[in-house]
């Protein structure tokens, strides 16, 4: 069993009480994520791993941290965060129970328990910024915070013949009942 996500564990396995720490690095195998930010294949991700052994396994525990990109949900600019995931996960050795993970052959390998503590993690309305304003719904142009513009809301056409009316003139006009007030 080889792969950048194995780690052999032939030295404590059955021996209830060790531990191994491990540190390393390793591209992303494929791109993992679908939605608008994902991890690229690639990628380096840092793996701090700490390995026990215990009665029934081997309990993985430790964090990924590595970079995801994308766009924005609102106004679609391109982002890169860094993302940081903790995760655990009990090895159990074969025949012990039945579990997803198990030690396979003296090893263990780590790259399904990655992968999903880190698709997990990503954003799923990941923003460029937390106030992001988006984008203008009429023109499609990214609105921004910084520009002195009056942004209005696009006028429905049902209305657009009130768009032209001021009340400048209002006080020019008889009032309805103004005049039977004064002859009486």
């Amino acid at each position: 069993m080889t792969g950048p996500f194995v780690i052999r564990v032939k030295d404590i396995i059955r021996s209830p009480g060790e531990m191994r720490e491990h540190s390393f690095e390793v591209p992303a195998p494929e791109k993992w994520g679908e939605g608008l930010v994902a991890v690229e294949a690639g990628v380096p991700i840092d793996l701090d791993v700490r390995l026990e052994s215990v009665h029934e396994g081997i309990l993985v525990s430790g964090t990924a941290d590595t970079e995801y990109a994308g766009v924005c949900s609102r106004c679609l600019t391109d982002i890169a965060e860094g993302l940081q995931v903790e995760f655990q996960e009990l090895f159990a050795y074969p025949g012990e129970e039945a579990t997803d993970f198990e030690v396979q052959d003296d090893h263990v390998d780590l790259e399904t328990l990655v992968r999903d503590a880190i698709v997990l993690s990503l954003p799923f309305q990941p923003v460029c910024q937390p106030d992001c304003p988006g984008l203008d719904p009429a023109t499609g142009e990214r609105l921004t915070t910084s520009t002195g513009a009056e942004q209005r809301e696009p006028l429905d056409v049902r209305w657009a013949a009130l768009q032209d009316y001021t009340t400048d003139h209002d006080d020019d006009a008889p009032r309805a009942g103004a005049e039977n007030t004064e002859e009486s």
